[in-house]
């Protein structure tokens, strides 16, 4: 656990973010070799089939990520103001929800699989893969909650390294268990969904026997945890609007899938590979606004708005650096790396136009989830809530209809950065208001 309101605010940041995006680098690379493995190995339809997946699965967990969110800000705060009763009680309230989440979204998706699919007008050479896929998934969402909210809990304690240790361990034994599966099983799409139920619940259950051997403030037994409906309103008060943003994006992903599914396999097979290497790329900024986000709800909760801001202004330096680095790399290497996923000439060059696209405005990208980690730091989740609303669904979604009718798929890339930079604009004329300052839980005087 670490204590972020003294020292150097950027210098924190930094020491918190590197243990993170290392980890996430590690589960996106595995989302990566995955994908490789499946393309490479599968082909283009098994490949297209986990993209189809992945926004429907993230559409059914938004919510239950939102107000996790939420208890994180909550832990974080309680913990900047020193109040360790109210941080255990926190933790034992996330566990318990997520528990029973976990179950009926399983229950849920698995249900209605295949009439989601049609909705998204999957194609039927695609169609039997990629229901077979979500359900084995969707089997295993209780160790995904329960290993993911670990990690996010420790990170509001301050401790980003020990979620590096777990997601390492997550990622190498999936990688192994993914070309196990599939190449000597020869179990197919199915092989690489057990493959990470696997390696997840394995690294659960060892985070769980680690943390609870060490005199820690997360000790993982039913006995000892009570839900505190309190603390749950206010994670939820918190965390919902988080939610529902998620699930706008989530769907958003959903609708954007349905448009290019107006198109043949090869573009969605495309979107699902470049998708892979974009959130790869995104991973340093995405991790640095989380590490700020940390950093915001201990210092707001000690009441230090001076150092939030100085935090903020290190962090958007940090990720603008990485961005234009990150950029330059894509867009002169996405042919390359398009090759990594599947040998059809059409996949790649679909493809390659995604990434050089997409790339162009990395820095805008990091600057508007920066600003979205200060905000969900402090705790002033709702305006970015509508913020996401207006630039995913009335930007986004009917640009991306529009512009593929006039450019095919060429026009929904253009129109995910079109989404972005209307985001930004609202979010940062947000911050300036400075009406986030009094949105923490904890009412310090400093303020």
């Amino acid at each position: 656990m670490r204590d972020l309101t003294n020292g150097p605010e950027g210098r924190l940041i930094l020491r918190f973010a590197i243990p993170m995006v290392i980890g996430n680098i590690f589960q996106q690379l595995y989302n990566v070799v995955d994908s490789i493995i499946v393309g490479k190995i599968l082909g283009d339809q098994a490949l297209a089939a986990v993209g189809a997946s992945f926004p429907i699965f993230y559409t059914l967990i938004a919510f239950v990520i939102g107000i996790g969110s939420g208890a994180t800000v909550v832990i974080s705060q309680y913990f900047g103001a020193k109040n360790y009763v109210e941080v255990k009680k926190a933790i034992g309230t996330i566990y318990i929800f997520i528990f029973l989440a976990s179950i009926v979204l399983s229950i849920t998706g698995i249900t209605f699989s295949r009439e989601i699919f049609t909705m998204l007008k999957v194609g039927e050479d695609v169609m039997p893969e990629a229901i077979s896929y979500f359900t084995i998934y969707l089997s295993g969402l209780v160790v995904f909650f329960g290993f993911n909210s670990t990690a996010s809990i420790l990170r509001g304690l301050g401790d980003s390294r020990t979620p590096l240790l777990f997601f390492t361990i997550s990622t190498l034994a999936n990688i192994g268990l993914d070309l196990l599966f599939i190449i000597v099983f020869g179990w197919g799409i199915e092989g690489a969904a057990i493959a990470t139920i696997v390696a997840q619940g394995g690294a659960f259950v060892t985070a769980i026997v680690f943390l609870n051997r060490r005199d820690h403030l997360i000790h993982f037994s039913w006995k000892s945890m009570v839900f505190d409906l309190e603390i749950f309103k206010k994670s939820a008060r918190i965390g919902l609007p988080t939610g529902f943003q998620q699930a706008f994006v989530a769907l958003g992903m959903m609708a954007l899938i349905r448009i290019i599914n107006n198109f043949e396999t090869p573009v969605l097979a495309a979107y699902t590979a470049a998708s892979r290497i974009d959130a790869l790329a995104a991973m340093p900024a995405m991790n640095l606004a989380s590490a700020l986000a940390a950093f915001v709800g201990q210092n707001l909760g000690a009441g230090e708005i001076g150092r939030i801001k100085k935090g903020l202004r290190s962090t958007l330096i940090m990720s603008w650096a990485i961005s234009f680095f990150v950029m330059a790399i894509v867009i002169f290497q996405g042919e390359a790396l398009m090759k990594l996923f599947s040998n059809s000439a059409e996949v790649v060059e679909h493809g390659k136009n995604y990434l050089i696209i997409i790339s162009s405005f990395y820095p805008v990208f990091a600057t508007m989830f920066i600003m979205h980690g200060t905000l969900r730091g402090a705790g002033d989740t709702l305006i970015p809530m509508f913020i996401t609303l207006i630039s995913l669904w009335i930007v986004r979604i009917p640009l991306a209809a529009i512009l593929s009718g006039e450019m095919g798929p060429s026009g929904i890339w253009w129109a995910i950065p079109s989404g972005w930079t209307i985001g930004l604009t609202g979010t940062l004329s947000y911050y300036l208001s400075g009406k986030w300052k009094n949105k923490g839980i904890i009412k310090n005087k400093k303020i």
